[in-house]
Formats: structure tokens, sequence, C-alpha cells
């Protein structure tokens, strides 16, 4: 097949949030990408994602577990995305990439070094192209600060202060009600979240720190921090308009808010409110935030230098708008401001302040902002500041012409920023600083 000309065949492991925002990329791109073939336990979800692709509930490439695909269907894809939960990644990639299908894998990469490791040397062996979804490096404003850095706009970079704020909401959705609230289903909150951040210093930084160290708890989110007569339950509670993390408030509200999407729809299918209330009265996103089995930390600094005398400092707070990244980057000859997007919601809507970058000239004293909106195609791929557009891009790209080097995130790379993430939190449980 000249992979130029023709669209690169795909299936789909897993078909939740991640998933379905991927494969969106195919309906966008068709004459790129195809998805051809859906492996999803959850029936609603598996049908939803074959209707809107056009293909047959009922056919064989459409199954509730990818074990189940024949080497007839094996034959029939030459790429697959894996959008499954974290614990789930490592056995169907190594799978896939043995049979020599290309991989697009939802990071974190695995929840152990050692489960990383081995999706790493399957790749390696196997010569299939595999991206991490790091889609951060993939952003124009990421495009744009990278540059700025290697053309020494800002002198030599002395330290990197940058601010994941994962937003008190969010938070309280994904990382104590949600799938990400334990470590031994999912995994550490260092991995399961701010990968995308160590890696991205990473990538800004030109390469791991030699020395890391990193402090950090769950402090708010325990029972012992409970109001007095907190009911289980945010629908049956006395403080549930007055507690900033009452579902019944932000769920509610989304919907008032005309927003039936995420996080919404990862309650329950039916988003009317009827639908909403039910899985608040019987479903975990329901709960108290004090009474859940959560365990992950809701606050973490890092702490990174390097052999030349550089720098990062990184915080991660569930304490926090829930805003794009904040970032901070100090050279020698001026500095670079980036403040990610910002909401603005009325009880009727959400506005996006937009994500601004702006560079301070030592010499001069004057700032100057700098245009991180470049002219882009319209898409629905709009997450992280256009990364998931552009991140399928160069995917398909590096597919279709075999240009490697259009992955920003590959196996080895990916490696190298999860180990930085792994010492990162032996750091924090030991209590003293990793040093390679």
């Amino acid at each position: 097949m000249n992979k130029a000309m023709e669209p690169i065949k795909v299936a789909v492991v897993g078909c939740g949030s991640r998933g379905q925002t991927y494969a969106t990329y195919a309906l966008e791109e068709p004459e790129k990408l195809r998805v051809v073939a859906i492996a999803e336990p959850n029936e609603t979800r598996r049908v939803a994602m074959a209707e809107r692709h056009g293909l047959d509930v009922d056919a064989p490439c459409v199954v509730d577990d990818w074990h189940h695909w024949s080497a007839e269907m094996l034959a029939l894809f030459d790429a697959v995305i894996i959008a499954t939960l974290d614990h789930q990644h490592e056995e169907p990639a190594i799978f896939f990439a043995l049979r020599g299908k290309h991989l697009l894998l939802e990071k974190p990469m695995a929840p152990t070094l050692e489960a990383c490791e081995r999706i790493a040397a399957a790749v390696e062996q196997s010569g299939v192209m595999m991206a991490i979804c790091h889609v951060y490096r993939y952003t124009p404003y990421t495009r744009i600060i990278k540059q700025l850095i290697d053309d020494a706009v800002i002198g030599t970079v002395q330290t990197v202060q940058h601010l994941e704020p994962v937003g008190w909401w969010h938070y309280a959705h994904s990382f104590v009600r949600g799938n990400w609230r334990r470590e031994d289903t999912s995994s550490f909150m260092l991995m399961t979240k701010s990968c995308h951040d160590l890696d991205w210093l990473d990538h800004i930084m030109g390469g791991p720190p030699q020395e890391i160290y990193s402090t950090g708890g769950l402090r708010h989110f325990r029972k012992e921090m409970m109001p007095d007569g907190a009911a289980e339950r945010c629908l049956d509670c006395k403080h549930s308009s007055t507690c900033p993390y009452s579902a019944e408030t932000w769920y509610l509200g989304c919907l008032a808010r005309g927003e039936r999407g995420w996080p919404v729809d990862v309650l329950t299918a039916d988003t009317s409110e009827v639908g909403v209330r039910k899985a608040l009265a019987e479903g975990p996103y329901g709960r108290c935030v004090y009474q859940c089995d959560n365990d992950v930390v809701d606050t973490q600094h890092v702490i990174g230098t390097y052999a030349d005398g550089r720098s990062f400092t990184f915080t991660m707070t569930a304490f926090s708008a829930d805003g794009g990244r904040k970032t901070r980057i100090f050279g020698d000859r001026g500095l670079l401001e980036y403040d990610g997007v910002e909401p603005l919601r009325t009880d009727t809507e959400t506005q996006w302040k937009p994500a601004t970058l702006r560079h301070l000239d030592f010499v001069s004293g004057r700032y100057t902002y700098i245009d991180i909106h470049p002219p882009r195609k319209e898409t629905a791929l709009i997450g992280h500041g256009g990364g998931d557009y552009d991140l399928m891009q160069a995917w398909t790209e590096a597919i279709r012409t075999g240009d490697r080097s259009l992955l920003l995130s590959d196996a080895s790379a990916s490696l190298r920023s999860h180990r930085t993430v792994f010492e990162a939190e032996t750091s924090r449980r030991e209590r003293r600083p990793i040093r390679h």
C-alpha cells in the first residue's frame, strides 16, 4: 500500500474520552486516517463509536475485548490507538508492536518503570513508530517557546518555574471521585496527571535533570477535614450550597451552562438533569470528597537541577483555578511568561480568555506580546491548546511518509521523561534527593 496516497487504517482500543477524541481526526481527515476496528467493553460507548465511524456494531471488527480479534482481523489495520486505563496499556502495546502495528499510546506509558521499559523494548525490537500522547509538545505555543529558546532570544535559560493548576473541581472529579483517585487501581498523581509537565520540561530544557527532589502529600481531601454533619452524598448534604466541591453544584451548573460533554458525560450517558441527578444519587461522582477512598496527593512540588547549574521548579496543586498551565522561563537576557487559557464563567455560559505569551527584553526593559495563535484549520480537536490535533496530524503523517522526525514524543524520549517522574516520586516518598 502506498501510505502517502491511501488512508492509514487504524484500530481503537478504548473508546473513552481520549479514544473518542483522537479518533475524531479520522472523521476530519478521512483521506489520511480511517477507523476500521474498535474494542471497548462499555456497550454504550462501543456502539456510539462504531456508528460514528460507520462500522456495523455486530461486525467482527467491533468487539468488547481486543483479544477477540482474529489473525485475519489484525491484518486489516496498520496502526492502533490505545486509550485504555493506564494499567491496561502494557499488554496491548507490546502485543500490537510485535505484530508490526504503529502505536499511539495515551500517557502515561504504564504505571511502573519496568512496564514502560518493556513497551519501549518491544517498539525498538519491532521497528514500528510509537507516539506517546504528550500533547503539550505539539502545541503552537510550545513550538514557539522552543524556537525562542533555541534562538537565544532570552539568552541562556537559567531556571524555569512551571505550574500545573489542576483546578479545584477537576481534582475532585478525576482524583477524588474518579478513575485516577487511587494508586493501586491507576498510578500515583505525578504520573497520571503531571507526566505531561515533566515531559514538557524535559523537552524545553533539552533532557532530564541530574538531580531531582520532590515533596508533597494528601492534606485536604481526607475524612479528618470533613465539615460537621456532612452527608455521604452531596444531594443529601446540608453543606451542598456552600461547599466548593459540591457535586450537585458543579455538575448541575454545567447543565445550566449547556455543557453536556466532559466531565458530565463521564457520569452518565443520560446527560439530562434527571439522568445526572440519578448518577449523583447512585454513582461514584456524587460522593462527599471527604469520604471517598482516594489516596493520591493533592499538592506536589518538584525541583530539578542540571550539571551546568540550570534548574526548574514544578508545582501541581488541586487548589487553583482550572485554566491552563502557567510558566516563567528566566534567561540571562530576558524572560518568557506564558499563561494558559482561563475560564470566565457565569450562570449561563463559559467563555475562555485566550492564552498569552510575553517576552521581557533585559536590554530595552520592554515587554512584547508574542502571537501564539497562528491561523489553522478549523477542527473539533481544540483540546490542550490545539495539541490534540497537532499530535494526530504528526503521528498520521509520520506513518504515511515514513518520516520519524515528525514525532516529538517517541518511545525513547517518553521513557526518558517517565524515568524522571518515577525518580521524583521516589524522592517524595523517601524524602531524599535522587542524583544520577
